[in-house]
């Protein structure tokens, strides 16, 4: 069978099964980086604070996450989320494994370890700030919370943005490593095609080649964002 015949969407094609399995892929990758965001906007405003405990809990959970690898964090939310799942269920009479959800498993591990990595990127880009608008804005009057809303919040993502381009695109690639918990994402799909077929040149070059595609349209859709986003400014 050729190439293309696999690939295809007729009868015994898997193009239909992998363009799903890339959409599993993304959703995966975005409901993660939307999670990172907020656990990265928590971690950062910590790490700013005034009040030691905070930063010091901030500071433990950046480092830790940026210091272990990827895999291990979605092994151990897998089958430590699994075991608790597990324990609570032996308290009605079930018995056996139950696992937990692996696509919320998913999310939940590119949530936390992508939010470790964009609470860097929203400090740097607070610390970057000019000051003198802050004191422009209080100088006319803005309280805290409108100088926030209106003034930091936009400089702040508008000098984020380039490093989480960054973030998301290392959050894509990431997502193959769900694979291991039995989420049929695009690299777990290509595997599956590629015994059934025994060709895996084909489908690792398939997939590679979706993955590229992914994260073309992701660079672009950021370039455009940052260009919108400075416009004006010197």
């Amino acid at each position: 069978m050729s190439a293309f015949t696999l690939l295809g969407f007729g009868p015994g094609g898997w193009g239909g099964a992998l363009l799903l399995a890339a959409g599993t892929t993304l959703a995966l990758a975005l409901c993660g980086f939307l999670l990172g965001a907020v656990l990265g906007g928590l971690a950062a405003s910590a790490k700013l604070s005034g009040l030691l405990p905070l930063r010091l809990a901030a500071d433990g959970y950046t480092t830790l996450l940026r210091g272990v690898p990827d895999l291990l964090v979605i092994y151990l939310l897998y089958f430590g989320g699994s075991a608790a799942l597990g324990q609570f269920a032996g308290l009605f009479g079930v018995t056996g494994f139950v696992g937990v959800p692996a696509f919320g498993v998913g999310v939940a591990a590119l949530g936390i370890i992508s939010g470790a990595y964009q609470a860097e990127v929203f400090r740097g880009a607070y610390l970057a700030l000019d000051r003198g608008q802050i004191e422009a804005a209080r100088a006319v009057g803005m309280h805290r919370g409108l100088i926030l809303r209106r003034v930091v919040a936009p400089l702040v993502a508008r000098d984020a943005l380039p490093g989480l381009g960054n973030v998301w695109q290392i959050l894509l690639k990431d997502s193959a490593l769900v694979s291991v918990t039995g989420l049929v994402e695009l690299l777990r799909q290509a595997q599956v095609g590629a015994g059934s077929t025994r060709q895996p040149f084909t489908f690792y070059l398939a997939a590679g080649a979706l993955y590229l595609a992914i994260t073309s349209l992701s660079t672009w859709g950021f370039s455009k964002a940052e260009a919108h986003a400075r416009r004006g400014a010197r």
